[in-house]
C-alpha cells in the first residue's frame, strides 16, 4: 500500500491543516496510507551556513549536520513516504518562514547531486584503503512525487509556487500539483477550493502508485520545462531566467501571450548535459561547481592573506548583543 504524507506548515487546526487533511482524504480515497504533520511542533533551527555539511559530503565522510533537532526526523518521515503533500500559509507573496527554514536545511546537505557525488568519493577513498563512509542511502529519492498548496489571505501571491518548486528540486522530486489559493481566509467554505484540494490528494495518490510514469497535473506555465511563471528579466536584453529551473530563455509576446524560447546550445554545457536544476544532468554540474568553490575556498583560507583580512575585521568591531539577566 502507499503512503501519502501530508505537512502542514499552519496554525493548529487553521486552514492549511484542514486543506492538507482534506487532500489527505483524497488519496485515502485511491487506497493510500496517510500520516499528518504538523511542522509548528517541531525543533527545526536555522542553517547557519556553516558549510560543514558540504565539507563531509565532498571529502567522502558521510552526510551530517551540526544541529541536533527535529529535521532529520522529518526528512527521513518524507523520504519513506511514497508521496507528500505540503500546505503552506503564504508570507510576503511567497512561502512561509517555516518553510524556508526547512528548505535551506534541505541543501546542499539533502541534495540528491551532492549525494551521488559524495557516494562516489568516498566508495573511491574505500577503494583505496582509505577511511570513508558513504551518505545514508535513504537521502538519494530521486522522482518522489510531491504536491503543494499555498494559501493566502489575499491576491498577494506572486512567489509562493516558485518557492515551493524550488524546494522539490533540492531532492530531485517530481512535482504533481503546485497550487496557491488567494483570498483564502473563507477557505474552508469554498466548495471549489475543498474540491480542489480533495482532487490535489487524488492526484498525489495515484503518482505515488506509479511514481515512475506520473506527470505534472497543475496549470501550464510560462516556463517549457518546469511551469514556472517567475523569471529574472535581464535588464536591456530579451533574456529571461527562470526563477525556479534556472535555465535562461529569450521572451517573446505571441498573439498577446508571454512566451519564453529555449534554445538548445544554451540549454547544454560543453558536454551535453542538460543545465536545469532539476535534472540530474542539472545536479551533476551543480555539484561539481560546489566541490570545485570549496576546494577553493579551503585553499584560501589557508593562506596568510585570507587569515589577515578576517583578523582585520573581527577586530574593526563586534556585534551588538541584547541585554541579558
Amino acid at each position: 500500500m502507499a503512503k501519502v504524507l501530508g505537512v502542514s506548515f499552519g496554525t493548529k487546526n487553521g486552514n492549511n491543516d484542514s486543506i492538507c487533511k482534506e487532500a489527505l482524504m483524497g488519496a485515502v480515497e485511491e487506497g493510500c496510507e496517510v500520516e499528518f504533520i504538523r511542522a509548528m511542533d517541531l525543533n527545526i533551527k536555522h542553517c547557519t551556513g556553516c558549510i560543514t555539511c558540504v565539507k563531509m559530503l565532498m571529502s567522502g565522510q558521510g552526510n551530517m549536520c551540526i544541529h541536533k533537532d527535529d529535521f532529520d526526523w522529518l526528512f527521513f518521515k518524507m523520504a519513506e513516504a511514497d508521496g507528500i503533500i505540503m500546505c503552506d500559509p503564504i508570507f510576503e507573496t511567497g512561502a512561509s518562514g517555516l518553510f524556508h527554514t526547512i528548505m535551506d536545511r534541505f541543501g546542499p546537505r539533502m541534495d540528491t547531486g551532492n549525494n551521488v557525488i559524495a557516494t562516489q568519493i568516498a566508495e573511491k577513498i574505500a577503494a583505496e584503503g582509505g577511511k570513508s563512509k558513504a551518505p545514508d542511502p535513504r537521502i538519494i529519492c530521486p522522482g518522489k512525487p510531491v504536491s503543494y498548496i499555498g494559501i493566502g489571505g489575499s491576491d498577494w501571491g506572486t512567489h509562493v509556487q516558485s518557492d515551493h518548486a524550488i524546494q522539490s528540486m533540492t531532492p530531485t522530486w517530481k512535482v504533481i500539483d503546485n497550487e496557491w489559493v488567494p483570498w483564502s481566509k473563507r477557505a474552508l467554505l469554498d466548495d471549489k477550493v475543498v474540491a480542489r484540494a480533495h482532487q490535489i490528494g487524488v492526484n498525489l495518490a495515484r503518482a505515488a502508485k506509479d511514481p515512475e510514469h506520473a506527470t505534472y497535473q497543475g496549470a501550464e506555465g510560462v516556463c517549457p520545462h518546469c511551469h514556472a511563471n517567475d523569471f529574472y528579466l535581464v535588464p536591456g536584453t530579451d533574456k529571461a531566467i527562470c526563477s525556479v529551473c534556472g535555465l535562461e530563455g529569450h521572451v517573446s509576446v505571441v498573439d498577446g501571450k508571454i512566451q519564453v524560447e529555449y534554445r538548445h546550445d544554451e540549454c547544454y554545457d560543453e558536454r551535453g548535459l542538460f543545465r536545469a536544476h532539476d535534472t540530474a544532468e542539472g545536479k551533476q554540474i551543480h555539484g561539481e561547481d560546489i566541490g570545485r568553490m570549496e576546494g577553493e575556498l579551503a585553499q584560501l583560507q589557508k593562506g596568510d592573506e585570507y587569515k589577515q583580512r578576517v583578523a582585520k575585521y573581527k577586530a574593526f568591531i563586534q556585534p551588538t548583543m541584547p541585554p541579558r539577566d
